[in-house]
């Protein structure tokens, strides 16, 4: 397991990108559960972040990528609307401690 932040780094409803052992990564907190993805379009291979840090539509209420505006679950990364509907982003395992959140890479 790979260190990835600590709780209080990743606010509820928030979105932060990482980038460890050359690998980009990006987590979600919502409902005080950490959620981490690779950070990679299914559609175009391109990173999903607006600007750094950016990678939630307005409402905080899903995943959206920069490029053509497809939407994620944040839940479980599943493209909800846009070209790559029905496909999702690939996940990675997380778990959260008194330390912070990490990571299986």
């Amino acid at each position: 397991m790979k260190f990835l932040c600590t709780g209080v780094e990743l606010a509820d409803n928030s979105s932060r990108g990482f980038e460890i052992d050359g690998q980009k990564l990006f987590a979600v907190r919502r409902g005080g559960q950490a959620y981490v993805y690779i950070n990679r379009c299914p559609h175009r291979g391109v990173g999903l972040e607006w600007t750094p840090n950016q990678f939630l539509d307005p409402s905080n209420s899903l995943i959206q990528c920069a490029t053509h505006g497809a939407l994620f679950l944040i839940e479980d990364g599943e493209c909800v609307a846009g070209p790559c509907a029905g496909q999702s982003l690939s996940s990675v395992d997380c778990r959260e401690d008194d330390q912070g959140i990490w990571v299986s890479l």
